[in-house]
């Protein structure tokens, strides 16, 4: 588990790396930046001033609903979600100030970003928040109605990122696989440790 995640974060790295060595990155966004307009940037500030609101209240809602109903595999579900969330926004302030990447415009001056941000620029904490809801969410629930409407969602929020000027492709594309990866993992751990109290409680019986 150790050297998968470790070469994980080296991939991103290492794409994060290419990207911008190559330029990739900044023409990417200055193609976006470009092609802005007024209705376009309130709409994805709107998008991304939602990120945090979502990311927590998802899991919140669905614990809710499990109370409600008297749900418990609902209600652990939920459980299972916020944990998630939290080990991904952990994971990802963590990489941010390890790696400490500069944002485009602190990066490049004569880029215009739409808004401004503190925090450094890789991996997008946004984006990774979205994609472990999206995930958390979809393995959850194993339905389209909420797969696609999930993963959609994720999907603009990373693209809000670049449109407002404040991470480039491989921040988004860093985050999605993070912020999905951590859901996975949270999930396939909670799920063995549920077999391994279900095996004890079988063990104890005999």
């Amino acid at each position: 588990m150790k050297k998968l995640i470790l070469f994980i974060i080296t991939g991103l790295t290492g794409v994060q790396s290419f990207a911008q060595n190559t330029g990739f990155d900044i023409r990417f966004i200055e193609n976006i930046s470009n092609h802005r307009t007024a209705s376009g940037t309130r709409f994805y500030k709107a998008i991304t001033n939602t990120s945090l609101y979502v990311d927590y209240s998802v899991p919140v809602i669905t614990f809710a609903a499990g109370l409600a109903s008297k749900d418990k595999a609902i209600q652990h579900k939920a459980i299972v979600m916020l944990e998630a969330q939290v080990a991904n926004a952990l994971i990802t302030q963590g990489l941010k100030h390890i790696i400490n990447r500069k944002r485009p415009a602190e990066k490049y001056p004569d880029f215009i970003a739409v808004v401004y941000e503190k925090t450094p620029s890789f991996p997008s904490g946004h984006t990774s928040g979205a994609f472990a809801n999206a995930t958390s969410l979809s393995l959850a629930f194993r339905k389209w109605y909420v797969v696609v409407p999930a993963y959609s969602w994720a999907t603009l929020m990373g693209y809000s990122r670049m449109y407002l000027g404040v991470h480039y492709p491989s921040d988004v594309l860093a985050g999605a696989i993070l912020g999905s990866g951590t859901a996975w993992l949270s999930y396939k751990v909670n799920k063995y440790w549920q077999q391994k109290k279900l095996q004890k409680k079988v063990t104890a019986l005999y």
